[in-house]
């Protein structure tokens, strides 16, 4: 059954002391609201998946391809498959992620690169 979901009752997952993420997904999408405290430094990494990344709440500058990029408020940053990239919360932020592929390594707790931040 075609159901739809609150993002209060998702279930909030604390990959690290800084970073909370609730997940939504299907086969072949995923939605992730992520919130990242100020200072947050996200390693550099990189993905089969595309990803949109919008800022609902604060901003995220961007380390890709070579050179830097600020995110803020109501702002899109689309980030193809395979391209580098690492981010540093500006501010308290709230921000949604969407992938397609899903993020297996995500679901199955294997994104060390979060979970050390």
């Amino acid at each position: 059954m075609i159901d739809k979901i609150k993002w209060d009752q998702v279930t909030e997952e604390w990959v690290s002391p800084n970073i909370s993420r609730r997940l939504v997904y299907l086969n072949n999408v995923m939605v992730a609201k992520l919130f990242l405290r100020k200072g947050t430094f996200v390693p550099e990494h990189h993905h089969e998946s595309e990803q949109i990344t919008w800022v609902f709440k604060g901003a995220l500058e961007f380390q890709i391809e070579g050179r830097k990029v600020v995110v803020g408020e109501g702002q899109v940053l689309p980030i193809p498959s395979n391209v580098p990239h690492a981010a540093t919360a500006l501010e308290d932020t709230e921000e949604v992620d969407i992938f397609s592929p899903i993020r297996r390594d995500w679901l199955e707790g294997k994104d060390t690169y979060l979970r050390r931040t």
